[in-house]
């Protein structure tokens, strides 16, 4: 019989509905030809994309030329832009302002053909690094609120570009996701006074039915209500609301977990198309007691239809437990 699950953090509810059960055998990912051709993140076109905000690995200091391992630059093709002020107004009823924020592209590797999941291990850590620098520095632009990470793998998932890179968006505005997932877990901290995601992470490690893996710092889990099949949360063990907060341990440790879990799930299910996102607190926040810093991964397998978008709830055909038990036997 299908379930209804109840999100503790959003109160969203999701259908598990086992009936329509798949394993990651019955997943099809048709791999999209590889297109070749001109690469504008690719060593030597350093001239195709806009001027470089930052890099790493680089033995001669002038910018914008080969010989990087990662680098970051605007989007030539920018959600929003990062000149100008934001104008906040009314029209009737409506409010508006300008789409005012930073879209930039971090380029993961100089390498083609490397993807994340496969990244040798400096060089998924220093991407991790490339996201802290990167949310110190736009954190000081007070028109700022919030800056969203994250990755497309995959055409299906909506990666236009072939070459590894994740992207993020600089917003003046708290992302709606952003504010229930605050809202949420406040609402639980005010009622139990404790973290709803350290409890949830006490409960999964006691009942260890949904982890996928950890370390001495970090557990990954498949969520008790997922949107998607084979969705994982990876997590720190000790309560942080803020990624910037990290060590340089915190990053080795991350890097580890992180790795271990796209290798899983490729083994699982090949070249799957995924997207991950980093939820963290917003800019320039105090300490936040009820919330809790953490990656989403979402493998991109079921389509969201009619039912999805007028109901506002998924369907799920894999049982999260079901999907942990199949990553964690996972030989990699």
């Amino acid at each position: 019989m299908p379930e209804l699950r109840k999100d503790p953090i959003l109160g969203r509810w999701i259908i598990i509905s086992k009936e329509r059960g798949k394993r990651p055998t019955d997943f099809i990912v048709v791999k999209p030809a590889t297109k070749g051709g001109f690469c504008p993140l690719c060593p030597g076109n350093e001239n195709t994309t806009p001027p470089e905000i930052l890099s790493y690995g680089r033995s001669d200091p002038t910018p914008n030329k080969p010989g990087w391992s990662l680098r970051v630059v605007p989007n030539k093709f920018p959600a929003l832009v990062i000149e100008g002020e934001l104008d906040k107004q009314g029209e009737g009823l409506y409010d508006k302002m300008n789409g005012i924020g930073a879209h930039e592209v971090i380029v993961e590797t100089p390498n083609h053909d490397e993807t994340f999941t496969h990244l040798p291990h400096d060089r998924m850590i220093q991407t991790f690094w490339a996201y802290r620098d990167r949310l110190v520095d736009l954190g000081r632009d007070p028109r700022f609120r919030y800056v969203m990470i994250f990755k497309n793998f995959g055409r299906a998932a909506g990666a236009s570009l072939e070459h590894s890179h994740s992207q993020l968006v600089a917003l003046p505005i708290l992302p709606r996701m952003i504010v229930s997932e605050l809202d949420g877990s406040l609402s639980y901290y005010k009622y139990k006074e404790r973290c709803v995601f350290c409890d949830i992470i006490r409960q999964e490690l006691n009942q260890n039915i949904r982890v996928v893996c950890e370390n001495d710092l970090f557990i990954t889990i498949t969520p008790y209500a997922p949107r998607a099949p084979f969705e994982m949360w990876i997590l720190p063990k000790k309560h942080s609301c803020s990624y910037i907060s990290m060590d340089d341990v915190g990053f080795q440790m991350l890097t580890k977990i992180f790795s271990e879990s796209l290798r899983r799930l490729d083994k699982c299910i090949p070249d799957v198309p995924y997207n991950f996102v980093l939820h963290t607190s917003p800019l320039r926040s105090q300490p936040l007691e009820h919330f809790h810093w953490h990656f989403e991964i979402m493998p991109k397998l079921t389509m969201i239809a009619g039912f999805e978008w007028g109901a506002g709830f998924y369907i799920n055909p894999t049982p999260p437990e079901d999907a942990a038990n199949f990553l964690k036997e996972a030989e990699i």
